[in-house]
């Protein structure tokens, strides 16, 4: 049975720091997001910011897998800017963040290598001073029980240590429960042993 990967990395708070290159200023920010619309707010603050840099280029990840990405190379020549941003983000294995390099050109031009160098390196610096945290994919559940099997319910509770989100004891009792992924389906499995207990997955979170 493949394992299931249920932990990803991302950076706890925006990053930012600065390099020169031949002249040429690069300006680095890391950003965690969650959306392609926290995405734009944040190219659009950049913009507004830097209204007179020569290049805005990025590049994104998303989804716990980083199966949702993309770079843009702002103009740049192709795959000279975005491209390296990008395979910073995959060397690293950090998603849910976007990194932009905003440039100021200084008048000597650096050519197709001296561009994708300073790109990697402009966003291999700004991950460095990030602080990387692991996060977590959870199942949340609700089991629903009467009073009378209650302490069946909470021995496996206790065994599984799930988050506990919210709980009601009365003659029919529910609680919301949070698990990791990957440990979901052994709690489910002991809980539908319960009498009488009904149990419904309510969503995997991030």
């Amino acid at each position: 049975m493949e394992e299931i990967k249920d932990s990803y990395l991302t950076i706890a708070e925006p990053a930012e720091c600065t390099m020169r290159e031949r002249s040429s200023k690069f300006l680095s920010y890391a950003y965690p997001v969650t959306s392609e619309e926290q995405i734009r707010e944040h190219l659009d603050v950049l913009h507004k910011q830097y209204y007179d840099a020569t290049h805005h280029c990025y590049a994104w990840r998303l989804g716990p897998q980083g199966e949702h990405f993309r770079a843009n190379d702002d103009g740049e020549p192709s795959g000279t800017a975005g491209k390296p941003i990008l395979g910073q983000l995959l060397s690293n294995d950090i998603t849910d963040c976007l990194i932009v390099v905003v440039r100021y050109f200084g008048g000597t031009k650096l050519g197709v290598s001296g561009l994708i160098q300073a790109y990697k390196e402009a966003a291999a610096n700004v991950i460095a001073v990030s602080n990387v945290i692991e996060k977590t994919v959870d199942t949340v559940l609700r089991v629903d029980f009467s009073y009378m099997v209650m302490n069946d319910v909470m021995r496996i509770i206790k065994d599984e240590t799930p988050q506990i989100r919210e709980q009601i004891f009365d003659n029919l009792c529910s609680m919301t429960l949070a698990i990791r992924q990957s440990k979901a389906q052994m709690l489910i499995g002991k809980l539908s042993k319960v009498s009488g207990a009904t149990i419904e997955v309510l969503e995997n979170e991030l």
